[in-house]
C-alpha cells in the first residue's frame, strides 16, 4: 500500500507451564519467557508502531510482593524502549552477583517482569490518539487478586455508545467513552459479579478469607464471565486478558474478523495475531499451530489446563481479506500463495490494457509489500508470453523464421525497480494536515530505464485515498517520460468504511467514493444522493437495530469499469503528460485467491455485523452534512 493506513494491532501472549527453574536448567536463562515475548513482538512490529506495552504476572506470589509489572511506551521505538528497561533490571542484578540470575526464587522476589504469564501488545492508533494512556495493555486494579484484570486487544466495537450506556445504567462512572475502556469495564463488571457470588457461596460454607481466595482462583468461571460480557458486543475483536491470580484468556469475535493463532505443548502456551512469529520464535511446524475458532475463547487456567470454549454463537465466517492482501506479513505460507495468485489473476486485464505489447512495457511495483503479488503477476506474464511465442511459431510457414518472429522469440518481460521509497522519509503519515505535504517527497525513481514510447505498469497492493497517486507517485513517474502509466491494484476498489480495526472511516477520503460522486453529477443522478441520505437519516435503530446498507444503491448505478475510469481521470492532474489508467482487482478474483477469508465489506458493502451497516450509513450522513468525524 503506497498510502499508509493504520490498522490491526498485534497480540503476543505466553504462559510458561513449568516452574522458572525448569527454563533456567534447560535453556540456561531465567529470561526465556521475556526473550520469547520480545521475539514475538518484533516479528509482528508490522502490526503496530505507534506504541507498545508489556505485562507480566508472577504466579503464587507472597502477599506484600508486587506480582503485576507493566511497561508501556509511545516513543518512536516502543519495543526497544520497553525491553531495554526490562533487560536493564537483569543487567543490574548480574553486575551485583551473576549467580543471582540462576536463582529463580530470588528473581521472583526481587526482579520485575519475571513472571510466568506474559502479555505484549503492539498498537496502531486508528484514530489519531497517541498518548501513553491509550497504549495497551490496560489494567483494572484491585486489592483482591482475582479481581485484577489486564486487557489488550486488536479490536474495534461498532456499538460503544450502547455499551457505555449499559455501564452508566449499572451506576458506574466510566472515565472515558472509548471501546477499550468500555470493554475493560464490561468484563470487569462480570468479573466482580463472579467473585462476589463465589465469595458468598464459600463464606456461607464457613470457609476463611484465605481459603475463599484459593477456592475462587480454582473455580472462577472465565467462560461465563466472557459469555455475559460479550453478549451485546458488535465488532471485530481478538483480545487477551489476564487475571491477577494467573488465569488467562484470548477471545475472538463470532465472524472471525480478526486473526489469532496459538500453540501449546507441555512447556508453553503461545498466542499471536499471526502464525509466522510462533513458527520462527519457537521453531514450530505450521501444522501444529491452531486458529482460535470464531466465537470462542482459549482459556488458560492458573493450574495450566488449556481449553477452547464457545462464548458466542459463531456466525457466517467473514475473516478480514485485507489481512491477506496487505496487513499480515507475507511470510505466512498461505498468504504468500494467496498474494501470488492475486497478482496472477490481474494478468488478463493488464494484457488488454497494454494490447499485448510486451516489447514496450516496463513492469514494476510499489511498495515492498506488493512484491509477492508482483511475482505472481510476472509469472503470469511469462506464461502468457511463452504461449504467444509458441502460437506464433506454430503459425510460421515452411519453417521460415521472420525477423518479427525472431524478435518475439528473444523477447523477455522487462522488470525494473522503478520507484523506491526514501527510507529517511519513511513514516506513518495519518494526520490529515501533514499527509498531503509529505507524500510529495516520499518516493524516488530510477532514471534512464523507461523510453519515450514505453508503457509503465506499476503494481500496488491497494489504493485507498488516491492521495499518494495524485500528489506524488504519478507526478514523479511522469518525469520518466512514458507514453502511458498503468497503476494496478491487487485489491478491489475500497468503497466503504471499515469499523473493525482499520483507519478507513471517512467516505470522502476514498478515491472510489469520490469517483462515484463525480459520476452522479455527470449523469444527473444527484437526487439519488438525497434519497439515500433520507433513508439513512430516517432509519429508527431502536425499532429496527439491523438496518441495510443504503449506500450500496449509489455504487450499484455504475460498473466497476466506469468507476475505475473516473478514478483514472481524477488522479491525472493537468501537469501529467502520460495517459493514465487504473486497474483494480475484481471481488470475484479476490475470493478465488483468498477463499477462506471472505470478509470484503470495504469492497462490497456486505458487513458481517449489523453495526457495520449502521456505521456505513452514519458515515454517509456525515459526508452529506459535512461532518468531519468518524462514524463510530
Amino acid at each position: 500500500m503506497s498510502e499508509e493506513i493504520k490498522h490491526e494491532c498485534g497480540l503476543a501472549l505466553i504462559r510458561l507451564l513449568k516452574p522458572l527453574d525448569y527454563y533456567i536448567e534447560k535453556y540456561g536463562t531465567a529470561l526465556y519467557g521475556i526473550n520469547k515475548l520480545y521475539l514475538l513482538m518484533e516479528k509482528q512490529h508490522n502490526r503496530g508502531q505507534d506504541g507498545a506495552g508489556v505485562v507480566t504476572i508472577k504466579l503464587n506470589s507472597e502477599p506484600g510482593k508486587r506480582y503485576i509489572a507493566r511497561y508501556r511506551s509511545n516513543t518512536s521505538t516502543p519495543i526497544r524502549d520497553i525491553f531495554g528497561k526490562i533487560f536493564r533490571k537483569y543487567a543490574k542484578a548480574e553486575r551485583q552477583n551473576p549467580s543471582l540470575l540462576q536463582d529463580a526464587d530470588w528473581l521472583k522476589s526481587n526482579i520485575g517482569f519475571c513472571g510466568e504469564l506474559l502479555l505484549g501488545h503492539l498498537r496502531y492508533g486508528t484514530h489519531g490518539k497517541n498518548r501513553i494512556e491509550t497504549c495497551h495493555p490496560f489494567l483494572r486494579q484491585n486489592n483482591w487478586k482475582s479481581r485484577n484484570l489486564v486487557l489488550a486487544g486488536n479490536f474495534n466495537m461498532t456499538n460503544t455508545d450502547e455499551q457505555f450506556e449499559y455501564l452508566v445504567g449499572l451506576g458506574q462512572y466510566p472515565k472515558e467513552k472509548s471501546d477499550t475502556v468500555t470493554v475493560l469495564e464490561k468484563i470487569g463488571h462480570f468479573l466482580d459479579e463472579e467473585n462476589k457470588n463465589l465469595f458468598n457461596q464459600y463464606k456461607d460454607q464457613g470457609c476463611t478469607g484465605s481459603e475463599i481466595s484459593e477456592l475462587i482462583f480454582e473455580n472462577i468461571n472465565i467462560q461465563n464471565i466472557l459469555t455475559q460480557s460479550a453478549k451485546t458486543w458488535d465488532g471485530g475483536y481478538a483480545m487477551a486478558g489476564l487475571l491477577g491470580h494467573g488465569d488467562a484468556f484470548v477471545m475472538r469475535d463470532p465472524s472471525g474478523i480478526r486473526p489469532v493463532h496459538y500453540y501449546a505443548d507441555d512447556e508453553v502456551v503461545v498466542v499471536t495475531s499471526e502464525r509466522p512469529p510462533i513458527q520462527t520464535s519457537f521453531n514450530i511446524p505450521i501444522e501444529k499451530i491452531n486458529e482460535i475458532k470464531p466465537g470462542h475463547a482459549l482459556i488458560i487456567k492458573t493450574n495450566g489446563t488449556v481449553n477452547e470454549v464457545q462464548i458466542k454463537q459463531p456466525t457466517e465466517r467473514k475473516s478480514c481479506s485485507f489481512e491477506r492482501v496487505y496487513f499480515s506479513r507475507g511470510t505466512d505460507s498461505d498468504i504468500y500463495k494467496e498474494r501470488k495468485t492475486l497478482g496472477r489473476l490481474l494478468v488478463p486485464a493488464v494484457m488488454k490494457a497494454i494490447n499485448n505489447d510486451f516489447k514496450n512495457t516496463v513492469f514494476s511495483y510499489i511498495p515492498n509489500t506488493a512484491e509477492v503479488a508482483f511475482q505472481g503477476m510476472v509469472d503470469g506474464f511469462r506464461e502468457a508470453l511463452s504461449n504467444l511465442k509458441n502460437r506464433e511459431a506454430r503459425h510460421s510457414q515452411n519453417g521460415d523464421i521472420s525477423n518479427e518472429l525472431k524478435d518475439l522469440l528473444t523477447l523477455k518481460i522487462r522488470i525494473e525497480k522503478i520507484c523506491v521509497k526514501d527510507v529517511k522519509l519513511r513514516t506513518f503519515i495519518t494526520e490529515d494536515a501533514s499527509r498531503n505535504d509529505m507524500v510529495q517527497h516520499v518516493y524516488d525513481v530510477t532514471y534512464g530505464v523507461v523510453q519515450p514510447n514505453d508503457i509503465l505498469v506499476i503494481l500496488d497492493d491497494s489504493i485507498v485515498r488516491g492521495t499518494t497517486l495524485e500528489q506524488s507517485i504519478l507526478k514523479i513517474l511522469d518525469r520518466l517520460g512514458p507514453k502511458k502509466i498503468i497503476i494496478v491494484s491487487s485489491a478491489p476498489q475500497i468503497r466503504y468504511p471499515d469499523c473493525y480495526g482499520i483507519d478507513m472511516s471517512k467516505m470522502k477520503d476514498f478515491i472510489a467514493f469520490r469517483a462515484m460522486i463525480e459520476l452522479m453529477k455527470e449523469t444527473k443522478k444527484e437526487a439519488l444522493l438525497d434519497k439515500v441520505y433520507a433513508l439513512c437519516k430516517d432509519h429508527d435503530y431502536k425499532k429496527n437495530p439491523e438496518p441495510q446498507n443504503y449506500v450500496k444503491e449509489l455504487f450499484h448505478q455504475y460498473t466497476d469499469e466506469e468507476i475505475s475510469a473516473k478514478i483514472s481521470e481524477i488522479v491525472k492532474v493537468p501537469e501529467i503528460n502520460a495517459e493514465v489508467q487504473i486497474i483494480y482487482q475484481s471481488i470475484d478474483n479476490l475470493h478465488k485467491a483468498c477463499p477462506n477469508h471472505t470478509g470484503d465489506w470495504y469492497f462490497s458493502g456486505n458487513y458481517p455485523t449489523p453495526g457495520g451497516n449502521k456505521v456505513c450509513n452514519k458515515a454517509f450522513l456525515n459526508y452529506m452534512e459535512g461532518i468531519e468525524e468518524r462514524a463510530y
